[in-house]
C-alpha cells in the first residue's frame, strides 16, 4: 500500500525535502501529483530520522506545499525487457521514443521480464578469465589494443576531437570471430540533438541497426536521468548476455557529464566535496557501473564496456579519467597533436594499454605473429620519437642512417597504421599487413622483438 504526504517542507532545485513520516527505503520511486493535472515522477536519494529527500526528474516549476501530493510507491525502477528492443531507440526511463520530437511513442514492448537497473556488480569468484576477441575494424585498436570480451576498456577525449565519430565507427562496425549472436548497446549520456540524430543515421546507414539497441539522454533532460541511463543500459546488456546467452558490446558517451550530475546532485544534497568539487564516493559510484561487465562462469554470454569521456582541461589526471583508470582494464587516449596533423583516429599510443590482450591474441584467435608484431611497432615508434626530438637539435643532417629509417617509419606508421578512413573497416589480417609493410622499412637486423620464423614468413622485402 503506498503512503501519501500532503506537506513538502522545503523545495531547492530539483530536490523536494519532505519531514520523515514512515519506513522510506531509499531508490523508492515517488510520484508527485500537483492540482494542475500534471504527474511527475521522482527517486529518494537520502534518508535519515528526520528528512527524506527526493530527486524529482523534471522541472519542481509550479510545486508547493499547498497544491502537491507525494505517493511513495514501495517499488524500485524497473526496466522493461525484451527482444523486441532490438533496433529501437529509448530514453533515461527505458521508453520507447521518436528521436526527432523527443516524444515517447504510443508504443508497448512486449515484456519478457522487469528487473531493477540498479543491478549488482559480478561477484569476483563468479567471473570467468576473459579470452576471446572483438574485431572493431579500427588497427589501432585491434592491432596494438585488442578488445577482449568481458573487456572493460575506455577511450580518454577531449573537447573537440572525433570521439562521437570513432564510437560510430566501432558501433558498425564491431564483431565477433564466430557464428555467437552479437549485440551492441549505445549509450549517449547528456548529448545534444544534433549528436543523437547522427549516431542514429549512421546506425542506419551501417544497415546494421536491427542489432544495436539504443537508449538517448538529452543534454536539456533532468540530471538525474543523466544518472539513470547507463544503469538502464547495462540492465538491458545483463539480461541479452545472461539470459539469452549473446556477446554485448555497450558503448557510453560521455561519462564526464555522468560524473558532472553526479557532483551538481552531490552539492544539492550539501555533502562535503572531494577533490575538484566530485563527492567522495565517484570512485566507487563508477565501479558500481563499470563492474557489471564481464564473463561468468556457467554462462555463455558477455559483456564488454567501452565508456568514452573528455577529459576536462585534456588533464588525464583529472578525477574522471583518473578514478576510471585504476578500475578499467587499460584505456585508450586521443592525442589532439595528431589531430591537428589530420590523423584520424588520432590515437596517442605510448599513452595507451590494453591489459587483457595479451592472454587472448595469437594463432586461435587473430595470427601467430600479433603479439610480436604489436610489440615491434610499439618499441620502434618510440624510438622514431626520441630520434624526432633528436632532430629540432641536431638537424637531419646529424642524424645516422639508422636514425633516418625510424623517421621514416615514424610517418608511414602514422599516415597508414593509424590513419584510417571513418568508414573503413579492416580485418585482423589488414591490419597486421599494413604493420608488416611499414616494419619492411626496416633491416630485418632492427626487427630484434619478432621472431626469426615469422621474419621469413611474413617479411616483405622493399629493395
Amino acid at each position: 500500500m503506498s503512503v501519501t504526504y500532503r506537506k513538502i517542507d522545503q523545495i531547492i532545485g530539483p530536490l523536494i525535502f519532505l519531514k520523515n513520516e514512515h519506513d522510506v527505503q531509499y531508490g523508492e520511486i515517488v510520484k508527485l501529483h500537483s492540482t494542475d493535472g500534471k504527474e511527475r515522477i521522482g527517486e529518494v536519494i537520502k534518508i535519515d530520522e528526520e528528512m527524506i529527500v527526493v530527486e524529482v526528474f523534471e522541472s519542481t516549476k509550479g510545486l508547493s506545499s499547498e497544491n502537491t501530493e507525494v505517493f511513495f510507491t514501495k517499488d524500485t525502477f524497473k526496466i522493461k525487457l525484451s527482444v523486441d528492443m532490438l533496433g529501437r531507440v529509448f530514453n533515461s526511463l527505458g521508453q520507447p521514443i521518436d528521436i526527432s520530437t523527443k516524444e515517447v511513442l504510443d508504443y508497448n514492448i512486449l515484456t519478457e521480464e522487469e528487473r531493477d537497473i540498479n543491478g549488482a556488480p559480478i561477484n569476483p569468484f563468479a567471473r570467468q578469465y576473459p579470452s576471446d576477441v572483438i574485431q572493431t575494424g579500427v588497427s589501432t585498436i585491434d592491432g596494438l589494443f585488442t578488445l577482449i570480451r568481458g573487456q572493460k576498456l575506455p577511450i580518454f577525449s577531449a573537447q573537440g576531437l572525433p570521439h562521437n565519430q570513432l564510437a560510430a565507427q566501432i558501433i558498425t562496425q564491431a564483431k565477433v570471430l564466430t557464428e555467437e549472436p552479437f549485440l551492441i548497446i549505445f549509450c549517449g549520456i547528456g548529448i545534444i540533438r544534433d549528436e543523437a540524430m547522427f549516431f542514429l543515421d549512421r546506425f542506419k546507414e551501417s544497415g546494421n541497426i536491427q542489432n544495436i539497441i539504443s537508449f538517448i539522454n538529452f543534454a536539456d533532460d533532468p540530471i538525474m536521468e543523466r544518472l539513470i541511463i547507463p544503469r538502464a543500459a547495462l540492465t538491458t546488456a545483463e539480461y541479452f548476455a545472461f539470459e539469452k546467452d549473446m556477446h554485448v558490446l555497450i558503448v557510453l558517451i560521455d561519462m564526464t557529464n555522468y560524473a558532472e550530475a553526479l557532483r551538481e546532485l552531490s552539492s544539492a544534497k550539501e555533502e562535503i566535496p572531494s577533490r575538484k568539487g566530485y563527492p567522495g564516493y565517484l570512485y566507487s559510484d563508477l565501479a558500481s557501473l563499470y563492474e557489471r561487465t564481464g564473463k561468468i562462469k556457467g554462462k555463455v554470454g558477455s559483456i564488454t564496456q567501452i565508456p568514452i569521456l573528455t577529459m576536462p582541461n585534456d588533464d588525464i589526471s583529472h578525477p574522471i579519467p583518473d578514478t576510471t583508470g585504476y578500475i578499467t582494464e587499460g584505456q585508450l587516449v586521443l592525442s589532439r597533436d595528431l589531430d591537428k596533423k589530420g590523423i584520424y583516429p588520432p590515437f596517442e599510443v605510448l599513452a595507451s594499454i590494453s591489459r587483457l590482450m595479451k592472454d587472448a591474441i595469437g594463432v586461435k584467435t587473430t595470427r601467430e605473429d600479433h603479439a610480436d608484431v604489436s610489440s615491434q611497432l610499439l618499441a620502434t615508434y618510440s624510438s622514431a620519437l626520441e630520434v624526432r626530438d633528436l632532430l629540432s637539435i641536431v638537424g637531419e643532417e646529424g642524424l645516422n642512417p639508422e636514425q633516418k629509417l625510424l623517421l621514416q617509419f615514424a610517418n608511414e606508421f602514422e599516415n597508414k597504421f593509424l590513419n584510417q578512413g571513418k568508414n573503413e573497416n579492416r580485418s585482423f589480417n589488414d591490419t597486421l599487413n599494413i604493420a608488416w609493410d611499414i616494419l619492411s622499412i626496416l633491416p630485418k637486423n632492427m626487427l630484434i622483438r619478432i621472431s626469426q620464423k615469422y621474419i621469413d614468413k611474413y617479411y616483405v622485402e622493399r629493395y
